[in-house]
């Protein structure tokens, strides 16, 4: 059938995303007087990233995690990209997040947490597990907070969930008498996520004596609600885990999502199987979850390295 010669091409609706980018590309232009073949460049890579957030169903930066970035920029090494051309995409990325928190678009800046750039493959950070028992016993004690807090950290690093998945995770998805998690993880995908004896302990504890003192009667829906008895928030998570890492001397670079890093590198170096741990994260591709097995080999080459007579 010929086309009415006064048809009009369909065009997509601007959304949240557009905007954001707009404003940031304008800041560039007017404000920052970058050259405009810099300007032409991240207008490219804004486009291009913008079509992989919408093809995961995200419209705004408000709901951009760390992780998204990361799967992203993985994504860009997995089609053998020029390491110049990964790093300016990276800056166009970071600038756009720093740009939308500065002038109040969005409150969290889903790259502040980026590892630096390095020449060659990027690989997650995990930490090792002492540092993570040291981690937990900073959380020790009954008060409500304490109770709360150990009860979070023991079951992200028990499940792998994003950060998002924790600090949304209703009262109703958990299972404890068989250690299930009933999470609804990106594009409204559902997955069972099962968690260890000291999860559940840490997490019957706090649902028993803490929550109850910190909700204060409040109907929140919520697992792990703040001192005001309303959910905690990413932010919030992120502080939490902050404080207790430097109590135990872990520096600044652990993160809700460092915790995811380490659960998927300690089981994939305990044995289990990739397809296995690419299910209990949520990934939607195998791809995305290869890298850690770079992080098992690369750890391999370490200890060969270290105690071989001969490295």
């Amino acid at each position: 059938m010929a086309k009415r010669a006064d048809a009009k091409p369909r065009v997509r609706s601007r959304d949240a995303l557009d905007q954001a980018v707009s404003a940031y590309l304008d800041t560039l232009r007017y404000a920052r007087r970058a050259a405009p073949r810099t300007v032409s460049a991240y207008a490219g890579d804004l486009a291009e990233y913008g079509d992989f957030l919408r093809a995961r169903g995200i419209g705004a930066l408000s709901v951009v995690e760390s992780d998204t970035v990361g799967d992203y920029l993985l994504s860009l090494r997995q089609r053998g990209l020029a390491p110049r051309t990964i790093t300016r995409r990276r800056a166009a990325i970071v600038g756009l997040h720093r740009h939308s928190v500065g002038i109040g678009l969005v409150s969290f800046d889903a790259t502040r947490n980026l590892e630096p750039m390095r020449t060659g493959r990027r690989l997650p950070h995990a930490l090792p597990l002492e540092d993570i028992e040291r981690l937990l016993a900073q959380t020790l004690g009954e008060e409500p907070l304490k109770l709360r807090d150990r009860a979070m950290l023991e079951l992200a690093y028990a499940s792998g969930l994003r950060a998002s998945e924790i600090t949304s995770l209703p009262l109703e998805a958990i299972d404890l008498e068989h250690r299930l998690l009933h999470v609804v993880g990106k594009g409204n995908k559902q997955r069972l996520v099962p968690f260890g004896g000291a999860a559940a302990r840490a997490l019957g504890r706090y649902l028993e004596a803490g929550r109850p003192q910190l909700s204060r009667g409040r109907a929140e829906a919520a697992v792990f609600v703040n001192r005001f008895g309303r959910q905690l928030s990413r932010m919030g998570f992120w502080k939490v885990l902050s404080g207790y890492a430097r109590q135990a001397g872990l520096g600044g670079r652990v993160s809700p999502h460092v915790l995811r890093h380490s659960f998927a590198t300690h089981l994939l170096a305990g044995g289990a199987d990739l397809r296995v741990v690419q299910e209990l994260l949520g990934h939607a591709s195998v791809t995305t979850t290869q890298v850690y097995t770079e992080v098992e080999r690369e750890h391999l080459r370490e200890v060969h390295r270290h105690f071989h007579p001969r490295p």
